[in-house]
């Protein structure tokens, strides 16, 4: 891993660690803001599985945990790219939840709370970058396409081949043909 990745790792995943920190200790702070996106989301848990949680509280110590183990996994450079997904997906909920600049009435608040919302959104294209990062060695899809790319020139050069020697059996039977004619005619 070069400097610069580990930097820009350690650095985006900072505020994960202490946010994820301080809300798995405290969620209370937030249970309110966080109700109007829990309540969002209740129907969706419910209906996966009855039996995961739907309280704010819970639902937010469960984002904490998963920022928290998050930022230590990027910050550390271990499963770096799951990680910076996880964090993604759970910065979704927590920056609407926690800055809906939309229905703020106060300007002076409402410029404050788009400004965390932009800050958030760029953490969330920092993370997507960190996702699909594959540290200069060629990802997933590179491989698969080049895999295919080889079966296919694979299946060209076997077509080339049996094309050749279909060419070189007509050939054959073409000259075994007129050498048995010609035997044929020749008196003896």
């Amino acid at each position: 891993m070069t400097p610069v990745r580990s930097a820009a790792r350690v650095l985006l995943s900072g505020i994960f660690v202490l946010s994820g920190v301080r809300n798995l200790a405290n969620p209370e702070p937030l249970v309110a803001k966080a109700k109007p996106v829990t309540d969002r989301v209740t129907p969706l848990l419910e209906r996966a599985d009855p039996r995961l949680p739907t309280d704010p509280r819970t639902l937010i110590r469960v984002n904490a945990a998963a920022q928290l183990a998050g930022g230590l996994l990027l910050a550390t450079g271990r499963c770096t790219r799951p990680a910076a997904a996880v964090l993604a997906a759970s910065l979704v909920p927590t920056t609407l939840a926690g800055h809906p600049f939309w229905s703020v009435d106060d300007p002076t608040d409402r410029r404050n709370q788009q400004t965390h919302f932009l800050k958030n959104i760029g953490l969330l294209g920092g993370l997507l970058l960190a996702a699909v990062d594959t540290q200069g060695r060629p990802g997933v899809g590179w491989r698969t396409r080049r895999a295919v790319d080889d079966g296919l020139r694979s299946v060209d050069r076997g077509r080339r081949s049996v094309g050749r020697a279909v060419r070189t059996a007509r050939r054959d039977a073409r000259i075994a043909v007129r050498s048995a004619t010609i035997g044929r005619q020749l008196p003896r």
